[in-house]
């Protein structure tokens, strides 16, 4: 595990999901900060499952990477159910998950990532945790807006203009694909993390924990779990080659 570099802020708050994504995100801060908290949102929903992940891979954690485990600090869970009924979406609804007149899925959740990190900001406030972690990306994307740099560049300095705090939104996988996010949690915590991720962590929109495949629980067909299953083809092929 890395020691922090002695210029970089003690603590970060990671937004939590209980996801891969998230996790991954919430390995390399755990390798990267000295302290480290979690904040996870309740905002109706529908793969409300992902809630029930949370503590689970924040307990393997703790118990299978001790020096990560004593840098891991308390968990936030913050109820925004309401937002859900602002906008009827595939995300916070029965609705079928297809692609809309305006080009983008039915599973986007308009403004979703903006008021998460609006919340962490709040609460990282009070915490005093001026790092915000998201496990937003552009590249292997469904094409959501508020998960793209351009966007979270521009909520950061709106954060700090309100705030009069230096916060800082780092997406350490804006760049990266479902492939490289792959390795990156090979690289982070071995086969062990990664092992992590396909049991415990949660992605399908559809909510499925029945189904197992190589790479998870999921349904199989939702785009979610095909971003999963061919990021995790793409990264064993490479591990295999290389």
């Amino acid at each position: 595990m890395a020691s922090p570099p002695a210029d970089e802020p003690a603590g970060a708050l990671v937004l939590f999901s209980g996801g891969q994504d998230s996790t991954t995100c919430l390995g390399q801060a755990l390798d990267r900060y000295a302290r480290v908290e979690t904040v996870g949102f309740n905002y109706g929903q529908r793969h409300g499952v992902e809630l029930e992940c949370r503590s689970r891979v924040r307990a393997a954690i703790a118990e299978g990477f001790p020096d990560w485990g004593a840098r891991l600090g308390p968990d936030h869970m913050i109820d925004i159910s309401s937002f859900g009924a602002i906008g009827d979406t595939a995300l916070t609804s029965g609705a079928e998950i297809v692609m809309t007149e305006s080009g983008l899925p039915s599973t986007f959740v308009p403004g979703r990532n903006l008021v998460f990190f609006i919340y962490a900001a709040a609460l990282g406030y009070r915490r005093g945790l001026n790092v915000l972690v998201g496990g937003m990306c552009e590249t292997d994307y469904s094409g959501y807006p508020d998960c793209r740099d351009e966007t979270l560049k521009a909520l950061q300095t709106a954060i700090r203009l309100g705030t009069e705090i230096p916060f800082s939104i780092e997406t350490p996988l804006m760049w990266l694909s479902k492939a490289e996010t792959w390795a990156l949690a090979d690289t982070l915590g071995g086969s062990a993390f990664v092992d992590l991720i396909r049991e415990e962590t949660h992605t399908c929109y559809k909510g499925d924990r029945a189904t197992k495949h190589d790479w998870g629980f999921g349904c199989g067909t939702c785009p979610a779990c095909d971003l999963r299953a061919k990021g995790y083809r793409e990264w064993r092929e490479m591990a295999q080659a290389g």
